[in-house]
C-alpha cells in the first residue's frame, strides 16, 4: 500500500490466521466442518445465546438457507428495506418470492417499523430487517407486529458482528440471522458467513440444507447409523481453512470492535463542526443500540454535488465511496418485487450519502487528512 494513498478499506490480520491455516492443514482437515468450525460453531452460540450457528460460505449462502427454512413458494412477499445490498431480496427471489419494498428511516436509515404494518398482505411470509451499519433496526416494534401476524423475523445483520440491541446481539432476536466475515466487514476471514437458527424447531433441518439435504451431521454424531437425501439442500458450508483463520478473527474480536469504535468516535468529534454548519449530518445512534462501528458515513446538505466531493477526494488519493443504489429502482427491483408506497426518504438519503475510510490501524494522522480534504471539498461548494 502506498504511505500516501488512504484505501477506504484494508483487511486486518491478528497474527495468528495462517498459523491456525497451518495447524488445519498439518491435521489433515481442510474440508468443512472439522475442528476449528466446531470451535466457531460454539463461540457465537456462546456469544450471540443463539441456539445453533452454522457457518457458511458467505451471508448470502445464509440468507439463501433462510429462504429454504422458511418453504419460500412462488408468489409469497416478504418485506423488506430498498436500502440494501441484492443479497437480501435475491435469496427469497430465487424460491419465487417477492421482495416488497418498504421506505426507511430518516434517522438510522434502517427499516421503518412504522410502515411495516401497511404492507402487510395475505401473502406476506415475514420480515427481512437489515442493521444498516451495525445499527439495530427497532426490533422490540418489529417482532411484536410479527407475532401478531404470524410472520417470521429474518434478520440480516451482515454488518452487524459484535453489536447489540438492548442487550441482545443483533442476528438473535428474530427466528433466523445471517452474519458476514466478508473481507470488508469488522471480522472476517475473506469470503464468509454465518447462520445464527433462534428457533430450536428449525435447527435440524438447518443442518440438512447446509449439507446438501442429508442428515450427515447426525451421522457423525452417532444419531444415525448412515446418512442418505433428506431434503432440499445446497453446499453451502465453507472450508476447514476458512474457519481457521475465522478463529483468529473471533478470538480477538472484541480488541478489534474497540480500535474501530475508537476511530469511529474520532470522526464523530472531527466532523461535528460540519454538521452545526448544516454542512453534512452524521450517524445518528438510537439509544438501546450499541453499534461496532462498522462504517462511518455522512449525509451530505442539499444542494452539495456528491459526485465533486468524491472527485476530490480521489485526487487527494482518499477513497471515499457511495452505498447502495436502492432496489426498488433497478432492473432487476422493478421485475422481482415491488414498492410499497414512496420510498422519498430511501431515495433522497442514497443520494446524501459517502462512507469514510475506516479500518484497523488508520492512524489519526490519516484520519485528519481525510477529514480535512472532506472540508475543503465541502468548502468549495458554498
Amino acid at each position: 500500500m502506498k504511505s500516501d494513498r488512504i484505501p477506504f478499506n484494508w483487511p486486518h490480520m491478528t497474527g495468528k490466521e495462517l498459523y491456525y491455516i497451518a495447524e488445519a492443514h498439518f491435521n489433515g482437515r481442510l474440508a468443512g466442518d472439522g475442528p476449528y468450525t466446531a470451535r466457531c460453531h460454539r463461540l457465537l452460540e456462546e456469544r450471540c445465546g443463539s441456539h445453533k450457528a452454522l457457518l457458511t460460505h458467505s451471508c448470502t449462502a445464509a440468507l439463501e438457507m433462510c429462504a429454504l427454512l422458511m418453504d419460500i413458494q412462488p408468489g409469497d412477499e416478504i418485506i423488506m428495506p430498498s436500502y440494501t445490498f441484492v443479497s437480501t431480496a435475491n435469496a427469497f427471489v430465487l424460491r419465487g418470492g417477492v421482495p416488497v419494498f418498504v421506505d426507511i428511516r430518516a434517522d438510522t436509515l434502517n427499516i421503518d417499523e412504522k410502515l411495516i404494518e401497511a404492507a402487510i398482505t395475505p401473502r406476506t411470509r415475514g420480515i427481512a430487517v437489515v442493521h444498516y451499519a451495525g445499527v439495530a433496526c427497532e426490533m422490540d416494534a418489529i417482532m411484536d407486529i410479527a407475532a401478531r401476524h404470524g410472520l417470521q423475523v429474518i434478520e440480516d445483520a451482515a454488518q452487524g458482528v459484535m453489536a447489540r440491541y438492548k442487550g441482545r446481539a443483533l442476528g438473535s432476536i428474530g427466528q433466523l440471522g445471517a452474519l458476514s466475515f466478508h473481507e470488508t466487514k469488522n471480522v472476517i476471514s475473506g469470503e464468509g458467513g454465518a447462520l445464527l437458527i433462534n428457533d430450536p424447531a428449525l435447527a435440524l433441518r438447518a443442518e440438512i440444507i447446509r449439507e446438501k439435504g442429508t442428515d450427515r451431521s447426525r451421522f457423525f454424531r452417532g444419531e444415525v447409523d448412515k446418512y442418505t437425501w433428506q431434503d432440499v439442500g445446497s453446499s453451502f458450508l465453507p472450508g476447514e481453512l476458512v474457519a481457521a483463520f475465522l478463529w483468529a478473527q473471533l478470538e480477538d474480536a472484541e480488541r478489534i470492535t474497540q480500535v474501530r469504535l475508537d476511530a469511529w468516535n474520532r470522526y464523530h468529534d472531527l466532523l461535528h463542526p460540519l454538521e452545526t454548519q448544516s454542512a453534512l449530518r452524521r450517524p445518528t445512534i438510537p439509544a438501546g443500540c450499541e453499534h461496532n462501528a462498522h462504517m462511518y458515513y455522512v449525509l451530505l446538505a442539499p444542494g452539495i454535488d456528491r459526485q465533486q466531493v468524491l472527485d476530490a477526494l480521489k485526487r487527494a488519493e482518499v477513497s471515499s465511496v457511495f452505498h447502495y443504489v436502492p432496489l426498488h429502482s433497478s432492473p432487476a427491483g422493478r421485475r422481482f418485487g415491488r414498492a410499497h408506497g414512496d420510498l422519498v426518504v430511501t431515495d433522497r438519503e442514497s443520494e446524501r450519502l459517502i462512507r469514510l475510510p475506516l479500518w484497523v490501524g488508520l492512524t489519526k494522522e490519516k484520519q485528519d487528512r481525510v477529514v480535512d480534504v472532506l472540508v475543503e471539498a465541502l468548502s468549495a461548494q458554498s
